[in-house]
């Protein structure tokens, strides 16, 4: 597992495309799943944050999220559809661990594009498996993804 700075530096344009469909309304928008106590997946929308180094999310207290990542930090993370026919796609997954640093949290917050309080569960997101997708020949008979992945620094395409 990597911070969001260490793959940006093992992988600057695969992270720039990133960032720019996590952050591509401003505020950060995308949709986490986690790990039920029962093994099931949840899935909510959330506002991830860049801050220093890292990606970030921010989570209410009494959130089921939040005991998810508490008690088994396996997330996927997957960015909102481009208002577009051909929408591009961006995913990671990884572990996501509590911060209780209170320096850091007040970054995050600060920089937040999302109304954020003090009282949510701050964790970093730390990445394992990138992959972007673009959809080619859309309309027609050929139409197909190509997948650009990076796994723990290793580059491929299909």
């Amino acid at each position: 597992m990597v911070t969001w700075g260490q793959f940006t530096a093992s992988n600057p344009i695969l992270a720039a495309k990133g960032e720019n469909l996590l952050f591509q309304f401003g505020v950060g928008l995308a949709f986490l799943a986690t790990v039920r106590k029962d093994g099931a997946p949840r899935l909510h929308p959330l506002c991830p944050v860049r801050s220093g180094e890292g990606l970030y999310i921010l989570i209410a207290p009494e959130s089921p999220k939040k005991w998810d990542l508490l008690r088994d930090g396996r997330y996927a993370l997957q960015t909102f559809p481009e208002a577009k026919k051909d929408s591009d796609e961006f995913y990671l997954s990884g572990v996501a661990r509590a911060i209780a640093d209170p320096g850091i949290k007040d970054a995050v917050l600060k920089d937040a594009k999302h109304f954020a309080s003090q009282d949510e569960a701050l964790f970093e997101l730390l990445v394992e498996r990138v992959m972007h997708t673009v959809w080619e020949g859309f309309g027609t008979p050929e139409f197909h993804p190509v997948h650009t992945k990076w796994l723990t620094g290793l580059d491929m395409t299909d």
